[in-house]
């Protein structure tokens, strides 16, 4: 007797959504939106254009932004970390997580930062610079500086950079080195910048001496 095949579900409404934006930020993550259509997003998703267009009526502009904006809020999750113990093991957590979704989500995560390059509207701007300003809110207050001075901005910011560089370097390299040393390597990264600030800042020298003085 041959069995019979599954039955049919269909997807809900938020389960098409999702399909859709999937679909979208993989496109998006390999090549540049001005060549990606509404046909290519629902072939890749193995639905209809005029499905696509129920779902964003406002076109690919209303797709692309809505991509970023579902890989923004899934990247914002990875920097909550209760402020509990010591510093760099909290920021090892974190980082865990941040390197977790990069692996899992690589062209979610490169449409992200592609996104704000690469498309000139405020608002798929703002989408990015988003991620990278809550980012670097919650550092500072793990760091327990409710209003970190110019040196110690620039220096956080410019941290942040650099791990979004080395995740992308790191997704170019087929994830080498393992995610745990390059966690440990970031870690490393972020007291040494702060090391080299402290020489000419004040504020982060206190720091340095303070919330580092505990850690093993």
């Amino acid at each position: 007797m041959t069995p019979a095949a599954p039955a049919y579900r269909r997807l809900s409404v938020e389960e098409r959504r999702s399909q859709l934006l999937e679909a979208a930020l993989s496109l998006f993550a390999h090549r540049v939106p001005e060549d990606v259509s509404l046909d290519d997003v629902a072939e890749a998703a193995g639905v209809s254009r005029p499905l696509v267009y129920r779902y964003f009526p406002g076109g690919k502009q209303q797709l692309y932004e809505a991509a970023l904006r579902s890989a923004a809020e899934e990247l914002h999750h990875c920097f909550d970390e209760p402020h509990d113990g010591p510093l760099l093991p909290r920021l090892a957590r974190a980082l865990d997580r941040y390197l977790t979704f990069v692996g899992r989500h690589d062209a979610g995560f490169s449409a992200l930062l592609q996104g704000g390059s690469v498309v000139e509207t405020s608002r798929t701007t703002a989408i990015v610079d988003g991620v990278r300003r809550a980012a670097a809110e919650h550092i500072y207050s793990h760091l327990g500086v409710p209003d970190p001075g110019p040196r110690l901005r620039m220096t956080v910011r410019m941290w942040i950079t650099a791990v979004e560089a080395a995740s992308l370097i790191w997704l170019d390299e087929d994830e080498q080195p393992p995610a745990d040393e390059l966690r440990d390597w970031l870690v490393d990264q972020f007291v040494a910048v702060l090391t080299v600030t402290a020489a000419r800042d004040a504020q982060t020298a206190e720091l340095v001496r303070g919330a580092l003085a505990a850690e093993t």
